[in-house]
Parts: C-alpha cells; sequence; structure tokens
C-alpha cells in the first residue's frame, strides 16, 4: 500500500529556489497596510463622508465585523488583539458599549442599512453566554434590515461551543460557524495553550449541521512549534475524517516582538525549509481530499460558492477573509475593529477602558485611519485581484497615472524564475508563485517600498 509520504509530489518549488523570498511582508488583508497609513491627514468627518459613498453605491448594503477579545487563557500563537480573563461579569458591559456604537453608526448612515453579511471574531465569541450573544445580535438587526441572502458566521473554540450557542445564532440568522483546530497533536497543543480534543471538535461539528448550519469551516495552522510532517498527517486525517466545507490553512506568525510569550517555544519552531515543506504537504493532502485552492491559504469543497464566485470572477476579500460577493462598506464594531468604505479605512482604539470612554462621549471609538489616494486605489486593486484571482491587469493609461511606483525589477526578476507571466497589461500568477503570493503583491506596495523602514510583518514562508 503507498503511503501519504509515497504520494507526495515534489513539483512544488525547492526551499532554495525561493529562500530568498522568506523575508517579512504583509498579509495583504489591506492596501495600504496598517502600519504605512497616513493617519495625519485622517479625520472622523471625511471618513464618515467615505462611508455615505460606499452606503450608496453598495444600495445600501453593509458587512459587519464585530471583534469580541475576551478569553479565558492566551493562546501564545494568536496575534489578534486579545484580553484574558475568567471574569463574565465584562459580557454586559462590552455588549451594550457595542450596541451603542453600532447606534452611533446608525446616526450616521442617510437610511437604514441593509446587513449582508456579519462575522464575529475575536478572541472567542463564545466566551460570551448564548443569552449575551442572542441580545448583542438582536440589538444589531432590530434596527436595520436584514438581505435575503445575507450571510452571518461566527469563530467559535471546540472547547466552550456549546448547543445553546449554535441554536441561540442559529435562530438569529446565522449558518456558518468556524472552529480553530490549528492542530490536533497533544504536544504541539501543550506548547501553544490552545487545548481541544478530536472528540469536541466532531461533537460541536455534528451538533452545528443537525442544528441546521450550512458550513462548518475549519482554521489550521503549519508551522507551529513541535510540528512534524508525521504529526501534521495525522492532524490532516482527522480533519479530512469530518469533512469541513472550507479550511483555512494559515501559516504561522512568529513575531516575539509584538507577542512575547512567543518567545517560550522557539527552540521548538520548524525551519524555514520544514515549514515550505509542511505548506506544500498539506496542500498535497487537501487537493487529493477534494478540496480546492480558492485564493491564498483557503481551501473549500467543489460545490462552494467561493470557488463559483471564483470562476465568475465576483471573489472578493476583506478584513474578515474571503466572500463570494464585495460589498463597499464594511463596518467594525468592537475594540481594535477596523472599517472599510473602499476609499477610507478606520480602526477602533485596541484598549477596552478607551473604547467605553470614546463612546460614552458620544464619538465613534476611532483611534487612526486613512484616507485612499488615486494611487492607493490603484494599487489596492491590482493587490486584490492578485490574492482573490491570480491574476491582474491595467490599462497603459492607468499604469502612467498610478503605477510608476510600482517595483517592477522585482516583477521581472518573478517573471524570469516562472513564479509569473508578466506582460505590459498585466500578470497572471503561475503555480509556483502561488507559494510566495505575499511576495508578488508586495511589488505593488509602494508605501512599503519607499518607506525605508520596516515595520514588523511575519515572513512569507
Amino acid at each position: 500500500m503507498t503511503s501519504t509520504f509515497d504520494r507526495f509530489r515534489y513539483y512544488y518549488p525547492s526551499f532554495m529556489d525561493i529562500k530568498k523570498y522568506n523575508v517579512p511582508v504583509p498579509r495583504y488583508t489591506s492596501y495600504p497596510t496598517v502600519p504605512f497609513w497616513n493617519t495625519e491627514d485622517f479625520t472622523p468627518t471625511g471618513y464618515e463622508q467615505s462611508m455615505q459613498t460606499a452606503f450608496w453605491s453598495s444600495s445600501k448594503e453593509v458587512s459587519i465585523y464585530i471583534h469580541l477579545p475576551f478569553c479565558e487563557s492566551l493562546c501564545t500563537y494568536c496575534a489578534c488583539n486579545t484580553r484574558i480573563t475568567k471574569n463574565h461579569g465584562v459580557e454586559k458591559p462590552y455588549r451594550e458599549h457595542l450596541i451603542r456604537e453600532w447606534n452611533l453608526y446608525l446616526e450616521r448612515l442617510p437610511d437604514i442599512p441593509i446587513i449582508r453579511e456579519i462575522h464575529m471574531g475575536g478572541g472567542t465569541p463564545t466566551f460570551f453566554s448564548a443569552e449575551n450573544l442572542g441580545k448583542m445580535i438582536g440589538g444589531l438587526v432590530s434596527k436595520a434590515r436584514i438581505s435575503p441572502s445575507a450571510s452571518m458566521s461566527f469563530e467559535g473554540h471546540p472547547a466552550n461551543t456549546t448547543p445553546q450557542h449554535l441554536k441561540t445564532l442559529y435562530k438569529q440568522g446565522f449558518d456558518r460557524l468556524s472552529l480553530g483546530i490549528q492542530d490536533f497533536d497533544l504536544d504541539v497543543q501543550k506548547l501553544i495553550n490552545r487545548m481541544q480534543t478530536f472528540e469536541q471538535v466532531k461533537q460541536v461539528t455534528d451538533k452545528a449541521r443537525k442544528t441546521g448550519y450550512t458550513s462548518v469551516n475549519y482554521d489550521m495552522v503549519y508551522g507551529l512549534p513541535g510540528q512534524s510532517l508525521a504529526s501534521l498527517d495525522e492532524t490532516l486525517d482527522k480533519v479530512i475524517l469530518l469533512s469541513p466545507d472550507r479550511i483555512a490553512y494559515y501559516s504561522y506568525a512568529h513575531i516575539p516582538s509584538m507577542k512575547p510569550a512567543q518567545k517560550s517555544y522557539e527552540k521548538y519552531l520548524p525551519s524555514g525549509e520544514e515549514k515550505l515543506r509542511f505548506m506544500q504537504f498539506g496542500k498535497e493532502r487537501l487537493q487529493e481530499a477534494g478540496y480546492e485552492e480558492v485564493g491564498m491559504d483557503h481551501f473549500v469543497k467543489q460545490t462552494d460558492e467561493l470557488l463559483v464566485a471564483r470562476q465568475e470572477g465576483e471573489l472578493h476579500r476583506n478584513f474578515m477573509g474571503y466572500t463570494p460577493f464585495s460589498s463597499k462598506l464594511l463596518i467594525g464594531l468592537g475594540v481594535s475593529a477596523i472599517g472599510d468604505s473602499w476609499t477610507g479605512f478606520s480602526q477602533n482604539a485596541k484598549s477596552v477602558e478607551t473604547y467605553f470612554k470614546k463612546l460614552e462621549a458620544k464619538q465613534l471609538p476611532f483611534v487612526k485611519g486613512h484616507l485612499l489616494t488615486k494611487e492607493d486605489l490603484f494599487l489596492r486593486k491590482q493587490i486584490l485581484n492578485l490574492m482573490c484571482h491570480f491574476k491582474t491587469k491595467w490599462t497603459e493609461d492607468e499604469l502612467l497615472k498610478y503605477g510608476l511606483s510600482a517595483n517592477y525589477e522585482l516583477l521581472e526578476q518573478l517573471d524570469v524564475e516562472g513564479f509569473i507571466e508578466l506582460n505590459k497589461g498585466g500578470i497572471q500568477v503561475l503555480p509556483a508563485g502561488r507559494e510566495i503570493l505575499r511576495i508578488i503583491c508586495s511589488a505593488f506596495d509602494a508605501r512599503l517600498n519607499n518607506s525605508g523602514r520596516s515595520p514588523q510583518f511575519s515572513k512569507s514562508i
């Protein structure tokens, strides 16, 4: 019988082929990336005007991201904005302030919004009781309309997502559940302080499907401390057995200068070469199991709407991840949440105390933002196209007006080395180039390339 390792085909680039590209670069959930926002020219009034423009251009439809920062314990691999506490007395005041923030948006929008999408992330949304989550969502939707094709999703911890969570949110319209698996190996789980058993994951998955959820998605992370090809293979066996509808297969982001707890396991981290092999091996296993790669780091079943959207050229990516449609207005609610009006970005206060204080003063809790220039918009379009469709194009006029700051020396090098096909009107990412998609996108990051500084990002591999 042929083993999994024997079936693994080494047609991907080797580490030596792309070692020089294993450098810190953004993940490009936005352009410009947050460290390069022009905060000096940002004003809440200017951003509110851009929101109104986006509101009308989206036919009143809005997407909503809700950030719930609380966790009972620190998962040391995590780079998200969190607040560690076992005091569940924080739930009610946070819920009430979040509804207060939503009301401030309703005062500023020119008409009643139509909610097209809601995603709850964190932190651990299921830190909150089902009752408090129900009241929170009820407070949002009671003053808005819900699109007939609305998509609502939340992230759950397998160890504390209860049947009541699933039932309460399903009644509110939630149809997607995302579970943070990361890795099933017990030694890896101990190193990253993220414990959940296969049985817990299976139980929540089965219950969600019985409740009526149309999609159960898993998040996995490769490159974690203590991982080996054999342990990753076992984790993939278990994931494939449970047959999630979507799988996000993320690269571990090692940024100990920002997350000091990551220093505790540095000696257990795989090398860059091992990490590349984990990425390639995981892709191979998932594709053999019938999943298709959609965008960067995401794999879906053949019938998934994300795959249909990609085939029809409609796939979109925002701060919540990949979506099958493009909403021009994303409203971020909660601590550190980011809003997106397509021509502007805003970010909320990162501390709960500052967030509360601003809301109590009847202010939207922005602490910074960015209003995009015409050049920004052109470059953002190119990066988004690459992230969603593995290709992009431009006209000669666009290039002369807004694209001269792109790094064409890098693009020509990537073309010669077989990662992309470059012509005077655009780019096609070749299969080998998907391994370094963030590097390809960085060629269009004028603010990074012209800055002369290198903020803290994770490495591309």
